[in-house]
């Protein structure tokens, strides 16, 4: 989709701070970190959200979860754990609507993200 920013980040078009790249999957630092480590890790398939998952796009969702144990590994939250999150629609907080996933993890004094 020529108007979606997360297509955007992945064509080189909108800047971001690269995590972890292969043929289908691409991750990113999210600008506005919800927790020490934010990920955001997307499809290069557009995908609008959950609800658009088929058994002919399926295989890009799990090649996310594919990679997530590597993502975790390189910033360094594999061992002490992390969560992984996914709005589905407006009223659930997606406001990019290119499926994702945010990978959120780090010291949080013991509170929840």
């Amino acid at each position: 989709m020529s108007d979606c920013l997360f297509c955007k980040i992945i064509k080189g078009e909108i800047p971001s701070t690269k995590v972890y790249e292969n043929e289908k999957v691409y991750a990113f630092r999210d600008i506005v970190p919800q927790a020490p480590e934010h990920i955001v890790i997307v499809p290069k398939t557009h995908i609008e959200s959950a609800n658009d998952i088929t058994p002919e796009n399926s295989s890009a969702v799990a090649a996310i979860y594919e990679s997530i144990p590597h993502i975790a590994k390189t910033v360094g939250v594999d061992r002490d754990g992390y969560r992984i999150v996914n709005n589905c629609g407006k009223n659930a907080g997606q406001t990019v609507f290119h499926i994702h996933f945010h990978l959120l993890g780090g010291c949080m004094g013991g509170k929840m993200y």
